[in-house]
């Protein structure tokens, strides 16, 4: 495993840390707020999420086939950073169980983080209003409504964003970093 010495004093290896929960939950924010920290660190990192990647390849279905085959393609782009010595922070639904250990397999220092949060909770916060088009019908397969979330069952660090605020989900990922050392002064 390659190590990449930052400015400074500041150590990071290489990892990948995978952001997953159901649309709404905040995984875009906590992602977007990893990045930020592992920036300011200079650290090299990369941000991969599901919106901007799906904007670039907007024929990428959301069948269970095409989401596992674009989670892999996702998967394959991760690893490759991370072998290259880029932390690679990715913020996905990656509903699926079976994506989710097939990204794991292929990493070396895989970090699965549930962003937990009701249903409702998603619901409330659902700016695009995504949701309500899925409960009327406009929308299919979408999941938490007409399609399956199987939340993780041993994931590296859970969030519970409707109990925590960002700092503090943040903070939580620093020290599980810092724990492992992985990221940190």
């Amino acid at each position: 495993m390659s190590e990449a010495l930052i400015h400074d004093n500041t150590l990071c290896k290489p990892f990948v840390m995978w952001f997953t929960g159901l649309p709404s939950s905040g995984k875009s924010t906590l992602a977007r707020a990893m990045t930020y920290w592992l920036n300011s660190l200079g650290a090299k990192v990369e941000h991969l999420d599901g919106d901007e990647v799906r904007s670039v390849f907007p024929q990428t279905g959301f069948s269970r086939d095409e989401r596992n085959m674009h989670l892999k393609r996702i998967g394959f782009l991760a690893q490759r950073l991370e072998r290259n010595g880029i932390a690679v922070v990715c913020s996905f639904v990656s509903p699926y169980a079976e994506s989710r250990n097939d990204v794991r397999s292929m990493c070396c220092n895989f970090i699965e983080v549930y962003v937990e949060a009701t249903l409702a909770e998603c619901e409330r916060r659902d700016v695009k209003g995504l949701y309500k088009k899925a409960r009327q019908g406009e929308i299919t397969g979408f999941t938490g409504v007409d399609d399956v979330y199987e939340p993780p069952s041993a994931a590296e660090v859970t969030l519970r964003t409707a109990d925590e605020s960002v700092d503090e989900c943040l903070d939580r990922l620093k020290e599980y970093l810092s724990g492992r050392g992985l990221a940190g002064k």
